[in-house]
Parts: structure tokens; C-alpha cells; sequence
């Protein structure tokens, strides 16, 4: 390699080398970052409003300890499906192998007989809004 074209490499190629590694290496952050804060977030669900809305449901069910024509919905977070002592339940929900979480919840409350052929729940809330109101708002009591 002749002096110049050494001279040439080590004053702009090599540091042009770097450069580009290091503008690579940011232009991939930069594009992690972009689909992070782009890629939509699941709804947060607000329990203040889903109070309200769960007025929608109190003809049938309670947040007390009291089944209605549907079982107590107090502490339904976390419970397996067609256990609450003294409720009445469809044949459907007493063989449904479900417990009840958040994504449970949520399919179910979606559209009831989807979930649970046979279920005797009429209503469902397909607004999804509402539906994570319900949940944080069913997460919130405690038995």
C-alpha cells in the first residue's frame, strides 16, 4: 500500500468506518424505539368508571357476598368459573374449565355464549372501553 493511500485510509476511511457502525447502530435503536411507542397499548381499564358501568349488570349480580339471579361477582378475579356456593348456574358454566382472569374476563364479557355455549348470561359489552372498566373495577373489590 503506497504512503498516500495509507494516509488516505487512516485519516478518512477508518474514522468513516466508525462513523457508519456507530449511524447504523443508532438508526436500528432509533427504529426499536419508533415501534415500541407506535405498537398500540393494551386499554387500561378505569374502576371509577367501571362502577358505572357495571350498573348495567346489577340486576343480576352483586359485589357482596349475596348471589342474585346470577352468583356474586366479589372477588370473581382469580376464581374458577361455576363455584360460588349457593349460585345458580347453567349446565354450561358448571363444565366450563375456566378461571377467571383479566383475558377470560374479557372473552367472555366480549360475547357470552361465544365462550360458553349454553351460558344463561344474556348480555355482553362489546365496547372494549367498557369492558376493561368492569374488570378494573371487579379487580378492585376484595371479599
Amino acid at each position: 500500500m503506497t504512503e498516500a493511500s495509507e494516509c488516505l485510509r487512516a485519516t478518512i476511511i477508518r474514522p468513516l468506518e466508525g462513523f457508519m457502525g456507530k449511524l447504523t447502530q443508532a438508526a436500528i435503536a432509533a427504529a426499536l424505539l419508533t415501534a415500541a411507542f407506535a405498537a398500540p397499548a393494551k386499554a387500561e381499564g378505569d374502576a371509577v368508571k367501571g362502577k358505572s358501568v357495571f350498573n348495567r349488570c346489577s340486576a343480576c349480580h352483586a359485589v357482596t357476598e349475596q348471589n342474585k339471579i346470577g352468583p356474586s361477582l366479589l372477588g370473581v378475579v382469580g376464581r374458577k368459573a361455576g363455584t360460588v356456593a349457593g349460585a345458580k348456574y347453567s349446565k354450561a358454566m358448571q363444565a366450563a374449565d375456566l378461571t377467571w382472569d383479566e383475558a377470560t374476563l374479557s372473552t367472555f364479557l366480549t360475547a357470552p355464549s361465544k365462550l360458553v355455549p349454553g351460558t344463561t348470561m344474556p348480555q355482553g359489552f362489546p365496547n372494549a372501553q367498557d369492558r376493561e372498566d368492569v374488570i378494573a373495577y371487579l379487580k378492585s373489590l376484595t371479599p
